[in-house]
This record gives C-alpha cells, structure tokens and sequence, in this order.
C-alpha cells in the first residue's frame, strides 16, 4: 500500500472545532498490520527512520492472540519514502529475532549513523511466563537480545543474548524487564540509548516470597558503537515503567536528555539527566498528559523549533531568553513579538544566518498516547517547546478517534518544495499506532502529517494567552472536543 501524506479526513486544519459543528481533521491512515480470522494479532509498534535511503521500518509483535503471554515473532515492513508518500513493501517475519523455547516482545530499533548498523533491540521470555507472575514471584526469565543489519533491514544477523555481558549479576534484583518499546537514539557524541524499564525488588519475606517491587525506568547505553553495553541508574523517586528518550538542545546552548515515562500514577512521569542517561535526576508528573487506568506506552521525539530567536533590542531589560519560545506558540505566523521585547522569526532554510544574534534552535517535542484519562481512546498528539516544563505541553490534537492504545513517532525533514508553505521548514512526523473500532488491537496503521498540521490543529492554550485573534468559544469548543473520553 501507500501512504500519503496530504490527504486528509474531516475538516480542513484551519477551521476551529466549533466553526466545523463538531467535525474534525484527521490525517490519511494506512492499515498496515491487521488482525487475522485466525485470532493472530499484531501488537507493539516500534517505527524508525533512516535519512541517508528515506526509508521507514515499521515494526510489531506477531501474537496468537491479543494477550500477553501469546506474543510470538516480530514482524517487519520497510516502507520507502517517495517526496510526500510511502510505498511500503509486504511484511517479513524476522526469523533470526527469537531465542529457542522463547517469545520475542518489545521492539526496539536504533540507527548508528557513523557505522551505517542498525540494531534492533527486544526482550525474549521463557515459553508463556506472563510478566505479571514474574513481578508476583521474582522469577526472572527474561533476556536481553539483539540483532543487527548494515542493509537497512533487508538481511539481518543472528540473535546475540546479552543478558549476562550487561545486566550480569544485578538481574537478581530485578524481578522482570523489557524495553521502550519502540525507537532508541543517538546523541551527537556517537552514544546509542535504548530506553528500557525494571521491576526491582525491594524487599523480599524469609521464605523467599517476594514482598514488594517497584517498576523504574532507566536506559542501556553504548559508547563503541555497539560492541559493549551498559545500563544506567533507575529513575529513583516515582514509579515509571515503558519510556522514550529524546536529546533536548535548550536556549542558552546546553543539552539534557528526557525521559518521558508510563506510570500508574495518572498522569506521565518526565525525567532529565544531565549525564546522557548515566543517572536521572528525579522524576516528576506531568499533569497535561494523562494516563488511562493502569497507564499506557506513549512516544516522543524531538526536533529543532522552526523558529530563531532574536534578541531583544539593547535599549531593552536584560531577561531570561526561557520563555521565547515555551510562553505561547505562535503557530505559523511570519514573526511574533514576545512580551520580553524578542522576537521568533521563522526560518528561511535556504539562508545560513548570521552569527549576531541567532542561536541554535532548541528543540521541541511532540508526544503520542491515548487522551482519554478513562481508557485507551482517542490517540492524540502533543507538543512542548520547553520540555523541561512540564506546565509546557499544549492540549492534544486527535489524530484518530475510537480505541487506540501503543504508539511510535518518527521526526522527518521532507523535501523543502514539499514543504506546507513556502519558506517553511519541511518538518513531517510518521506515526504508527494501534488501533481499531472495538478494541485497540485490531489494526496497527501508520499516519504522516506536517509540523504545519499540528500547529494548526492543537488548541494553543495550555502555554499562556492566545494571540491568533480565534474566540473564547472556539478555544472551548477546540478544548473539549481534544479531550472526548
């Protein structure tokens, strides 16, 4: 099939929710893994991008069934990357990715971009041992594998067991693991993330039963390029479970690592460090992204903000530059001017602008999970333009509308004469996402938009006071519509 990127449902991004009485914008959807007469279920998407070929792999667990304990085989589909559409070849069964008298779960794709390898990282659990009586007994029968590729995923090696080499003796204090799902990251320095999460065990009673664990996200790292691997320490305060990982560049020129995290606790869990992903600092909730009961995977990725920052004038008050770009977006104004007296310009990307006075973009995050604090409905995307904020998240843009449950993004630059309007960087998002009419598991689809389509879709009022001219009503309307449980 192929997937296009400009041709929406609904209504067209312009028009408020209540202008439209009632109707949406949804971008195109292409269905590409469904369930099958048989009872076979596709689940857990995982989605990477790889710049130097433009290409997709679209990857999920084969499961007999729905359930947990029934996952199976991973499954793979490579789509390629046509200006504004995808042409996705027929899907592979990744037959070197199991280990024998195990399943396979929890893909997880990373790209080294100095080496051209690409790896896929996943969890292999001993016949049916469902997770749950792993946190109940402390049994722990999982392993840590990975396979790899140097052709974009058209042949792969065989599966390589590094439970032993990097976890080694501390897996007796975790009661189970598993990883992202979906995709890890490269920083700059060459470092691979693979974002992963523990339930460790805290206590156990005298007879061996075990009395307490508490699930903490973490992250695998390698500094060789793959050769070795090591794990870093847990979030150490609230409880986090599946996560992602994004690099944050900031303002004033320095960088973070995020993580943002699954939590029972009813809303996500966001957490920095300042070591790329050695040690995290403390986790806090982030009330804008609520959790269905029991939580949800969600997924993020980051991108340089389509806009430079100006400083203001010297006759003006020296301020902090934080809020040029996290107080109020400004969708797809020409240029704004903030209340601190800077300006956001957007960028020409066919200029290289001066050194006076610019800085480096900072980066932005746009975040994909169900809206719905009732239950797995309503996939949304969200956006943050000062992620360390966890007051900066804007309210959600629906992108599909019914049950819907684990999600990947992807961040893409497309051609610049595809870009939405002219001049504008050509920022485009891949998401692939479960879905399906009565339940969240009856397809996994796959959906392309633009930063243009999101700027012009999600209600801009969760970061200050609007100044688009759009009325209280409409800002209603646009808000409750978001959040349909």
């Amino acid at each position: 099939p192929v997937s296009p990127l400009h041709q929406p449902t609904g209504v067209g991004p312009h028009l408020c929710a209540a202008d439209a009485m009632g109707s949406r914008h949804f971008p195109s959807r292409t269905v590409l893994f469904e369930k099958e007469s048989n009872g076979v279920t596709y689940r857990v998407p995982a989605l990477l991008y790889l710049p130097c070929v433009a290409k997709l792999l679209a990857f999920a667990e084969e499961r007999l069934s729905a359930d947990d304990a029934h996952a199976n085989l991973l499954v793979l589909r490579r789509g390629s990357i046509y200006g504004s559409y995808v042409e996705w070849e027929d899907m592979r069964v990744l037959e070197t990715a199991t280990l024998q008298h195990h399943r396979s779960m929890n893909p997880c794709p990373l790209y080294d971009e100095f080496t051209g390898t690409l790896f896929l990282f996943f969890i292999t659990v001993l016949g049916r041992t469902p997770e749950a009586y792993q946190i109940v007994t402390g049994q722990n029968v999982t392993r840590l594998c990975c396979i790899t590729s140097t052709d974009q995923g058209l042949s792969w090696s065989k599966a390589t067991d590094l439970t032993q080499q990097v976890i080694g003796g501390a897996i007796k204090d975790w009661a189970t693991f598993a990883l992202g799902p979906g995709h890890g990251i490269q920083l700059r320095s060459g470092r691979l993330l693979v974002p992963a999460y523990s339930y460790h065990i805290d206590c156990k009673e005298c007879f061996g039963q075990l009395c307490k664990t508490t699930p903490h996200s973490f992250a695998f790292y390698s500094d060789d390029h793959g050769r070795g691997w090591r794990f870093g320490e847990f979030i150490p305060n609230l409880q986090t479970g599946e996560c992602q990982l994004v690099s944050v560049d900031e303002e004033d020129g320095s960088n973070v690592l995020y993580c943002n995290a699954r939590s029972p606790l009813g809303f996500r869990v966001q957490a920095l460090s300042t070591d790329d992903g050695a040690v995290f600092h403390g986790g806090q909730l982030v009330q804008r992204l609520v959790e269905p009961p029991h939580g949800c995977h969600g997924s993020v990725v980051g991108f340089p903000a389509p806009f430079v920052y100006v400083p203001a004038a010297p006759r003006d008050p020296v301020v902090p530059i934080r809020g040029s770009a996290s107080q109020m977006l400004p969708g797809m104004l020409p240029g704004f001017r903030h209340a601190h007296g800077n300006t956001l310009v957007q960028r020409d990307p066919t200029v290289t602008p001066g050194p006076a006075g610019f800085f480096q973009a900072p980066t932005w995050i746009l975040y994909s999970h169900p809206t719905s604090s009732m239950s797995r409905v309503n996939m949304g995307v969200h956006l943050s333009t000062f992620p360390r904020d966890v007051e900066s998240w804007t309210e959600p843009w629906v992108i599909y509308e019914g049950p819907s449950a684990y999600s990947d993004l992807a961040y893409m630059e497309l051609p610049y004469n595809e870009a939405p309007i002219s001049g504008g960087p050509a920022i485009a998002f891949a998401c692939l996402y479960e879905n399906g009419t009565r339940s969240p598991y009856e397809q996994i689809s796959f959906s392309m938009f633009t930063l243009h389509d999101v700027l012009q879709n999600i209600p801009l009022t969760a970061t200050g006071s609007r100044r688009d001219g759009s009325s209280p009503h409409c800002r209603k309307q646009g808000r409750r519509s978001c959040l349909v449980s």
